[in-house]
């Protein structure tokens, strides 16, 4: 009787270990999109800990490839090569680096798959803004950078600088940032667009347009690449 305890003790850590790591440390979001964002098909909270094919596992139907670690169909709907579209995944806004079975969530992530023609955009694209105010609130990969917004020392600027928990304002046409350090740049306008790079491990976002509007729902853009 012992025995045959420890062996079911064993068992159920080995099953919370391999599926369901990260119950009772958080929760992370998952979004489903297609075509650059433009259809939303699922959005649901998950354990943190779980990898990002594991979250959408738990919340979709879906087959893999290449001994399940990357993802060929969600719902039916399935990557092929000769439509030119495939399942590409981001957390907080940044491009995942690695297979979706060795990236782990942590607490207040946002995970985002999203089926599109590869064609149209090329094989990556680095970082999009519509996970926007991340990936400067909770970072990737659990790395926090620091940030400089450049733009003018305005009330709306300084606000949208505590919003990215950013070190200092600079102004964006003396100042040059080196290094590991993301940049949000804002540069009041007329017109409004919005793209995001990731480069040298770090973020650099450039907000052209009125900052009062992003302040008041930095969520207007969400499941966007890039405005317009």
């Amino acid at each position: 009787m012992i025995r045959a305890a420890l062996v079911a003790v064993a068992a159920a850590a080995l099953v919370a270990g391999c599926g369901g790591g990260g119950a009772g440390r958080g929760t992370a979001t998952l979004w489903v999109t297609r075509d650059e964002g433009k259809t939303v098909l699922l959005v649901r909270s998950v354990p943190a800990g779980e990898s990002v094919l594991q979250a959408l596992e738990r919340s979709a139907t879906i087959s893999t490839r290449y001994g399940g670690r990357f993802l060929q169909s969600v719902n039916g709907l399935s990557g092929s090569i000769t439509s030119r579209r495939d399942w590409f995944y981001y957390v907080n806004g940044v491009e995942g680096d690695r297979s979706a079975a060795d990236y782990r969530l942590r607490d207040g992530d946002s995970a985002w798959w999203d089926y599109r023609d590869w064609g149209r955009w090329g094989m990556s694209v680095p970082a999009v803004v519509g996970a926007f105010p991340e990936p400067f609130v909770h970072g990737y990969d659990g790395k926090m950078r620091p940030t400089v917004v450049l733009g003018p020392n305005t009330a709306a600027v300084r606000r949208i600088a505590r919003l990215v928990h950013a070190t200092r304002i600079a102004p964006a046409a003396t100042t040059r940032v080196r290094g590991d350090v993301n940049t949000l740049t804002i540069l009041p306008s007329a017109a409004t667009s919005f793209t995001a790079e990731w480069r040298t491990g770090a973020a650099h976002f450039v907000f052209a347009g009125d900052p009062e509007r992003l302040l008041r729902d930095p969520s207007l853009y969400r499941h966007r690449y890039r405005v317009p």
